[in-house]
């Protein structure tokens, strides 16, 4: 089982083209880590903004009638990939990964893969 510190730098280490990631609260929006990231990628602010990008497609699913589960929410921009994987672990109720992908140096389908199991041994 690996804490949030350790999650965080194993997904910075295990995802080729990782920029930076964060395990987010998106009731409150707040970052509980964050690791990498840099003066053009302030995490913190991505988390809250994120922390919205969540609430609107929970919501959105409510008013479909939608009873399934949201795994994980990708947002491709120019340059990078912003992969969103909300927790479903015990203990991960309310909780997202979020890591920033380099787009040309990155590999989307292993990236998902590693967060889901970054995921399974996370313990909080």
């Amino acid at each position: 089982m690996a804490n949030v510190e350790v999650s965080l730098k194993e997904t910075m280490t295990s995802i080729e083209g990782a920029l930076g990631a964060a395990l987010v609260d998106y009731a409150s929006g707040m970052a509980l880590g964050t690791l990498g990231g840099g003066k053009d990628l302030d995490l913190t602010v991505a988390a809250a903004g994120n922390t919205d990008v969540i609430r609107a497609k929970v919501r959105t699913m409510e008013l479909l009638g939608m009873k399934d589960e949201i795994e994980d929410l990708l947002i491709t921009l120019g340059s990078q990939y912003h992969l969103i994987r909300l927790l479903r672990s015990r203990g991960g109720n309310g909780l997202f990964l979020y890591v920033v992908l380099d787009k040309n140096n990155s590999n989307l389908a292993m990236a998902r893969h590693q967060l889901k199991r970054i995921e399974s041994a996370l313990e909080l």
